[in-house]
């Protein structure tokens, strides 16, 4: 848990790692160092060790669990670089649709329809075109991090791994993050997202709220995802910290 692999460097693990998870080994899920007492405070937990021992289980009963890294976004975006957090609920579970980040697919994946609106707001209301894939690796480069409440899900069965114990950890990331460094932004979408805020002081963050991107509810409600400017708060939000804005 030492230290983070260098998934966008040629010729790293990212390119033979298997599109789901071989074993329930945290040892194999590297984290950037300012996580690591955190996470393995984690796994040393009873909780931790519960869900460790439900995933070998279901590994072991013949499960296809996604994503193969589930602490990736960890891995991409250290503590002490976190200025904006973007919360999920669970990973896709579609065949090779998991990264490892919230909302992400890799390269050469079809973009899903939640992905698909947050490009259309990017559009809408930045006026960028619509990237030529959907992995967010970019934005977790640049201090984003991409965290889902649940780390794990099994093939074709969406949140079957909630309330196992990785809402434990991700409660504790959240918090970390309200509590450790500089003011962040916090984009909460969707009522499970919004249920965190309660971990958010939201005296030291901005806090912005809004629907799920999902086409059952972007665009309905009081508060809907299509047109809600998030993108644009952003940076205008970084640059008058003094900040640089995302290239999102």
């Amino acid at each position: 848990m030492q230290g983070a692999l260098d998934w966008n460097a040629p010729g790293t693990a990212q390119e033979s790692v298997a599109p789901q998870l071989q074993a329930a080994d945290p040892t194999q899920w590297p984290v950037q160092a300012d996580w690591s007492a955190l996470v393995g405070d984690f796994w040393a937990s009873a909780t931790g060790q519960a869900l460790q021992a439900f995933l070998r289980q279901r590994l072991d009963s013949g499960a296809v669990i996604y994503p193969p890294q589930p602490l990736r976004a960890l891995a991409l975006t250290p503590l002490s670089e976190v200025r904006v957090v973007i919360l999920g609920q669970d990973p896709y579970h579609g065949p090779g649709q998991a990264e490892g980040l919230a909302f992400s697919v890799p390269p050469g994946v079809r973009i899903p329809p939640s992905l698909r609106n947050m490009f259309k707001e990017l559009q809408r209301d930045l006026g960028l075109a619509t990237p030529a894939n959907g992995s967010l690796v970019r934005w977790a480069g640049q201090g984003v991090l991409l965290l889902n409440t649940c780390l794990t899900v099994e093939d074709g069965q969406p949140a079957c791994h909630a309330g196992r114990g990785w809402e434990v950890l991700t409660d504790s990331l959240i918090r970390c993050c309200s509590e450790t460094g500089d003011p962040k932004l916090f984009l909460l979408w969707g009522a499970h997202a919004q249920k965190k805020a309660a971990l958010i002081d939201s005296t030291r963050h901005q806090v912005l709220r809004a629907n799920h991107p999902s086409p059952l509810s972007a665009s309905r409600g009081p508060l809907p995802f299509l047109g809600c400017g998030h993108f644009g708060a952003v940076n205008h939000w970084l640059k008058s910290s003094g900040q640089a804005p995302v290239a999102w």
